[in-house]
């Protein structure tokens, strides 16, 4: 798979039926190494190993509805409290940075309601923290430590 602009890790990789498989150890099983799983699972591991996420806090793959239509966040961090925190939407590194990719994880934050949207292609990388009344956002210079985000929603 491709080199990403984030740090190497070491993956559990096995090949059945000529398709190869990651371990992904929040969801603790084999899942198929697409381009943007291979992103999600570095993605992953840069949240939890290089900035610190509590990986009890990380969903994967995580369902919801938005406008009676079954969606799935990439990945969604909870707070302490057990509501939405992050959420981060990856694509597959072929995928450029344009309007659709944010449109679809602020469509997503409609039902989500997270304080916090984190956006990975495995080169390009952003994070935004939502505006409390929901109106706009603030882009930050880049992706926080845990111990660095802000709980503006923690006591709602």
């Amino acid at each position: 798979m491709e080199r990403l602009n984030l740090p190497t890790y070491s993956f559990s990789i096995k090949e059945v039926d000529q398709k190869k498989y990651i371990f992904d150890k929040l969801r603790k099983r084999y899942v198929l190494i697409t381009p943007e799983e291979w992103v999600r699972q570095h993605f992953i591991n840069y949240l939890v190993e290089d900035k610190h996420y509590p990986a009890g806090l990380i969903s994967v793959e995580r369902g919801f509805d938005l406008y009676k239509t079954k969606k799935r966040s990439d990945i969604l961090i909870f707070n302490s409290l057990g509501k939405p925190w992050v959420l981060v939407e990856c694509k597959a590194p072929s995928i450029k940075v344009n309007d659709l990719w944010f449109d679809q994880a602020f469509a997503y934050n409609l039902s989500i309601k997270a304080t916090y949207i984190m956006l990975s292609n495995g080169f390009n990388h952003f994070c935004m923290m939502v505006n409390l009344d929901g109106k706009g956002v603030k882009f930050l210079k880049e992706i926080p430590d845990f111990t660095e985000l802000i709980y503006p929603n923690e006591l709602v």
